[in-house]
């Protein structure tokens, strides 16, 4: 009965170490091959892990994954970059239990993010945008808004992307990323996107945060506009409550007086009145008629 039950345990055991292990694998920026089997959730077992493409030997990872005191991945050089036109190899072994699965990791490329990016007014007046990128055989799509709106959406094949007729007073944004182009065996997977590069009304280029910039503006803003304000009630309320000081800050103007008649403006001017006044003499002149004479007489 004992032996039975020992032949039973030696089954089930094995059945459970004989068990497949899924193993992902993807070629990070041509340069390493990144795997993981982690992906039905933590491993049981700190698992060995050996890698290697077609005509190459194999190879143990150099470079574990680990995550809570657990391997659960491998990081490894890519080696030759036409590496990715052949079979990967990999084996996940523990004691006795070996794990087998064979790649292909032609589509299963990221490449790293363009970089460089730089905007500017070309002469035919339009904004151009230009990058930088590791691979030569990559296209790009290119994603831009204007004033944080939605984002619209290009594929090009070129390093270079234009925006017709830019307004001067809107905020443009724009990223970029890549992936191995169609004529080179597409990729699956596109790059990350590009640090953004922004173009407004200061008719350059920056990398700052605008929204940041003008949160903080219109903070001031609101702060300089409530401070005015709160002076202006308070001298209004000094006015209101303080007759003397506002006879001096608004002193009252006299309503203007005009005499009616000539007696009224000599009453007002005393020296005019005495200019009216005779003083001086004159000796009286006497005037007589005057009468035709005949010339006989």
């Amino acid at each position: 009965m004992s032996v039975q039950r020992l032949l039973l345990l030696l089954y089930l055991s094995d059945g459970v170490l004989t068990k497949q292990l899924p193993v992902d694998c993807i070629v990070m920026y041509l340069e390493t091959v990144r795997c993981v089997w982690n992906g039905q959730g933590p491993p049981e077992f700190n698992y060995t892990f050996h890698g290697w493409f077609h005509f190459d030997n194999e190879m143990e990872c150099p470079t574990y994954l680990w995550e809570s005191g657990t391997r659960v991945g491998c990081v490894q050089p890519y080696g030759n970059r036409e590496n990715r036109f052949n079979s990967f190899y990999t084996k996940l072994q523990y004691g006795s239990f070996n794990s087998f699965s064979t790649h292909t990791l032609k589509s299963k490329v990221k490449l790293r993010p363009p970089f460089n990016l730089t905007m500017k007014i070309g002469d035919d007046a339009n904004l151009w945008c230009y990058w930088n990128q590791t691979n030569s055989c990559e296209e790009n799509e290119v994603r831009y808004r204007t004033n944080s709106r939605e984002w619209q959406s290009s594929v090009v094949s070129s390093r270079s992307f234009c925006i017709n007729l830019p307004s001067a007073s809107s905020l443009y944004e724009l990223q970029v990323r890549g992936r191995v182009e169609s004529s080179c065996g597409e990729s699956l997977f596109w790059s990350d996107w590009s640090e953004p590069v922004l173009w407004g009304s200061n008719n350059g280029t920056a990398k700052t945060d605008p929204p940041q910039v003008s949160m903080s503006m219109s903070w001031w803003t609101l702060l300089l506009y409530s401070a005015g304000a709160l002076t202006l009630i308070l001298l209004v309320m000094m006015l209101r409550h303080r007759e003397r000081v506002r006879i001096i800050l608004l002193p009252v103007v006299p309503k203007p007086s005009f005499p009616s008649t000539i007696q009224d403006w000599l009453s007002h001017s005393k020296g005019l009145n005495e200019s009216f006044k005779q003083n001086y003499h004159e000796r009286a002149c006497p005037v007589r008629e005057y009468c035709p004479v005949p010339q006989p007489d």
